[in-house]
């Protein structure tokens, strides 16, 4: 049975789920978590449901090695495609960063008209579309790949003229065709203030990082298993592939100091 005091295990295909961490972290100071990110075979966009459910139960595997009481899939990917092997496979609480995102969006969308932003996999997924759709049958979804800001993130890029050239690039046109724009990256979040400037005040920005820290603290309530206020938290950093670049970027992803990050072999 799972105690308040166990871990909440978190995993993406790499770092960027470490903005999910974050949003948790900040939002249930007390709670501690193992993240692992499979730096080893990222991404998981380009690989098909069968291989990305396969991977994402060998990282589930090795995450059971700890006293876990929820799991969180930071993973657009593997939230779209392999929840069901996974709640399956587990006795616990797993949520995915999708369903909250698509859930918030339908709550603060004005007119239904939802615009998803994320990676060309994640778009041709449709999983945002369609979990938008579960929830509110009459909305419109349009979804927009915007491929490079990944790797303006990677690279440290989060604000400034070339940055600012590339959002209105890629959401000047959907712009007037929404009222609420879905943060469909879990690297999106770092370059949350120039999609705001870009967008404008009308548009709703909804971050499903901190969509999805929300519906974990009252899954964790509603179980019973948030952690007492004085419980000091500890976190641990496990990787597929660590080389030297990876703490540099899980500091500036997780926004907080990452004294050291663990290479595991899956």
């Amino acid at each position: 049975m799972a105690k308040k005091s166990d871990l909440i295990g978190v995993f993406d295909s790499g770092v960027g789920g470490l903005t999910v961490l974050r949003a948790i972290v900040d939002l249930l100071p007390a709670e501690s978590t193992v993240y692992l990110g499979d730096t080893a075979r990222v991404p998981y966009g380009t690989k098909s449901p069968t291989v990305v459910t396969r991977y994402a139960l060998r990282v589930v595997d090795h995450l059971l090695r700890f006293p876990l009481k929820a799991l969180v899939v930071a993973c657009n990917t593997a939230s779209a495609v392999a929840m069901p092997a996974l709640r399956a496979r587990l006795d616990i609480p797993v949520l995915g960063v999708v369903e909250p995102g698509a859930q918030r969006a339908v709550e603060v969308a004005r007119t239904r008209r939802v615009g998803v932003i994320a990676t060309e996999g994640t778009i041709r997924s449709r999983a945002y579309e369609r979990a938008v759709l579960a929830l509110g049958p009459r909305a419109q979804v349009i979804g927009k790949p915007c491929p490079l800001f990944v790797p303006l993130v990677e690279e440290g890029l989060c604000s400034g003229p070339i940055v600012d050239m590339i959002c209105h690039h890629y959401l000047d046109e959907l712009r007037p065709q929404i009222d609420t724009a879905i943060l469909g990256c879990t690297h999106y979040p770092l370059l949350a203030s120039a999609i705001r400037e870009t967008f404008g005040p009308e548009i709703q920005i909804v971050d499903s990082a901190e969509a999805t820290a929300l519906a974990l603290a009252a899954l964790l309530a509603e179980h019973q298993l948030l952690a007492p206020a004085d419980q000091v938290a500890a976190h641990r950093f496990l990787f597929t592939d660590a080389p030297e670049r990876t703490a540099e970027l899980s500091a500036r992803f997780f926004q907080k100091p990452v004294q050291q990050v663990e290479a595991v072999d899956l």
